[in-house]
C-alpha cells in the first residue's frame, strides 16, 4: 500500500514539474495575430502609439514563428507590421492600420 502511495506522490510530483512547461508554451503565431488585432483596433481610433506598441509585440511573435517554420505569409506579415511600425512612429494611424490589416491577412493565412 506505501508502495502505491509512494508511486502516485512520485507520478503526480513529476507531472507538476513538467506541467508549467507545457502551459507556458506559445504558438507565436497566435500571439502574433492576436496582437494585430489590437494593433488595428487602436488604430481605428487614432491611437497610433498604441499601435506601435501592439504592432511590435505582434512583429515578435510573427519572427519567432517564421523562425520555427518558414511561410510566405508569415514573411509577408512581418514586412507589413514593420511598415505598420514605421508609419505609426510618423503618428499616421491610418496608413498604419491599413498595413496592420494586410499583415493580419496574411499571418491569418499563414495557419492554414
Amino acid at each position: 500500500m506505501n508502495r502505491r502511495i509512494f508511486a502516485i506522490a512520485l507520478a503526480l510530483g513529476v507531472a507538476t514539474f513538467f506541467a508549467p512547461r507545457l502551459a507556458l508554451a506559445e504558438n507565436h503565431l497566435a500571439e502574433a495575430i492576436s496582437h494585430t488585432k489590437e494593433a488595428i483596433e487602436h488604430g481605428k481610433m487614432g491611437h497610433a502609439d498604441v499601435l506601435v506598441t501592439h504592432a511590435e509585440a505582434a512583429l515578435t511573435h510573427a519572427k519567432a514563428a517564421e523562425a520555427e517554420k518558414a511561410n510566405p505569409h508569415t514573411k509577408e506579415g512581418i514586412t507589413h507590421l514593420d511598415a505598420a511600425i514605421d508609419h505609426g512612429k510618423q503618428k499616421h494611424a491610418d496608413v498604419a492600420t491599413k498595413h496592420a490589416e494586410e499583415a493580419l491577412t496574411h499571418l491569418e493565412a499563414a495557419t492554414k
